[in-house]
């Protein structure tokens, strides 16, 4: 990153913003996960097809996630940033409004096409601002955004009970639209430096093709994307399904359920983030490759946490799995964009992760609407948390193929 101490703290201030309005992206999505009791009395529905209101979104954010990308690494990043936060935040708004399945249904395929600009071009700017020993830490504070956003997803559970599963989405699709104001006084893009790029295109010239063609034609990409569609798998099973899980299987309230899966977690999830990140720009001042060696220890560590907490029938001990996965399974989100950093072309980072994104998104969702299908059928959900431990046993095997294929450096 520039020496200028002007675009230093700009950097830290860029990190700030869209802290919040990660905090708000994550918060938005999650909370309709924590309500499913009120929402299912209110609007009739099979478990089937709640799991396909999480499931559509993950789709349709999926599908629209490289487009997303390539506008992020085309045009201006901090006003897609803004566009995104206004229109899911109206969305968020009007979900409170629905009062059959079907217009249900079209709030989360909607929030999933706004919300798709987000990730991209949010990860992609704070990489542009922060060029050194800084990335992993600055995109892991990011992501503690995050983690409170999800964290605070519970309270959709909470508010669901004691005011209507309507209350929560009108309360905070208006704390975005408000936001959205600072967002758009105080949100600008890094000057972006000239990379030459490997197929002799002009340095500001970012078509969807050529990117497209740039990172699939890399076998590190490759792995990447493999790896990141996979660890989707498992994450995705944890968000959509474990609040009904514990609720269930526990005999706890929807309020205590919801909160004690997403809280738990998520508290994990916000120190590993830090942890992972502080960690890997530490190795990476000797060993660039230490920012993909973090998130590998991580996952070794993640598989068993995710398995205790889908079998043991202790509550303090099945949380304590929870916990452990959520800490250590989070290394690896600190550490994506900089590791794609180095596997990929500069000019199409926002357009890589948005592909990484796609391929998340659709294994997730079919995670979660097969976890719908297997409860419709009376099979035990805790089996796609056994097949998810499994699957992220995979991803750190696939880590392991990508660190001979990283770079040396990474702009």
């Amino acid at each position: 990153m520039s020496n200028s101490p002007s675009l230093a703290s700009r950097a830290w201030l860029v990190v700030g913003i869209l802290w919040v309005v990660g905090c708000l992206n994550y918060l938005d999505r999650v909370m309709l996960t924590t309500m499913r009791q009120s929402l299912t009395e209110a609007i009739p529905m099979t478990d089937a097809q709640f799991g396909l209101l999480t499931s559509v979104f993950l789709w349709t954010y999926g599908f629209l996630s490289p487009f997303a990308g390539f506008l992020a690494d085309r045009f201006n990043r901090s006003r897609v940033i803004v566009i995104s936060l206004f229109a899911w935040s109206v969305i968020t708004w009007m979900t409170a409004h629905a009062t059959t399945f079907n217009q249900l249904l079209l709030t989360p395929a909607l929030m999933g096409i706004s919300e798709a600009c987000y990730i991209p071009a949010a990860l992609a700017l704070i990489a542009d601002y922060h060029r050194g020993s800084t990335r992993s830490l600055a995109i892991g504070v990011h992501m503690t955004g995050i983690m409170v956003g999800s964290g605070m997803g519970g309270l959709g559970g909470w508010i669901a009970e004691r005011h209507g599963w309507a209350h929560a989405f009108e309360l905070f699709g208006v704390v975005g639209v408000g936001f959205t104001v600072i967002a758009l006084v105080f949100l600008r893009d890094a000057p972006r430096e000239a990379h030459a790029a490997p197929d002799g295109t002009p340095a500001g010239s970012v078509g969807l093709g050529a990117a497209l063609r740039s990172l699939l034609s890399q076998r590190a990409f490759g792995f990447a994307l493999a790896y990141w569609g996979l660890l989707g798998l498992a994450s995705w099973a944890v968000v959509g399904w474990m609040p009904t899980y514990l609720t269930e299987h526990f005999h706890l309230s929807q309020g205590v359920g919801g909160l004690s899966a997403t809280a738990y977690y998520q508290a994990a999830a916000l120190v590993g983030v830090l942890l992972g990140g502080a960690w890997a720009d530490r190795w990476s001042r000797t060993n660039v490759l230490g920012r993909v060696y973090v998130p590998l220890i991580g996952l070794l560590i993640a598989a068993p946490g995710i398995l205790m907490a889908s079998t043991i029938n202790w509550l303090p001990l099945a949380l304590a799995g929870l916990v452990v996965f959520g800490l250590t399974k989070s290394f690896s989100d600190s550490n994506m964009m900089p590791i794609l950093c180095m596997v990929s072309d500069p000019k199409y980072r926002a357009t890589g992760y948005g592909v990484l994104n796609l391929f998340s998104c659709v294994v997730g969702g079919v995670t979660i609407y097969a976890g719908g299908m297997l409860r419709d059928a009376r099979v035990d959900v805790g089996l796609v948390f056994q097949f998810g431990a499994a699957t992220v046993l995979v991803c750190a095997v696939l880590l392991a193929a990508i660190r001979s294929h990283a770079r040396a450096s990474a702009p």
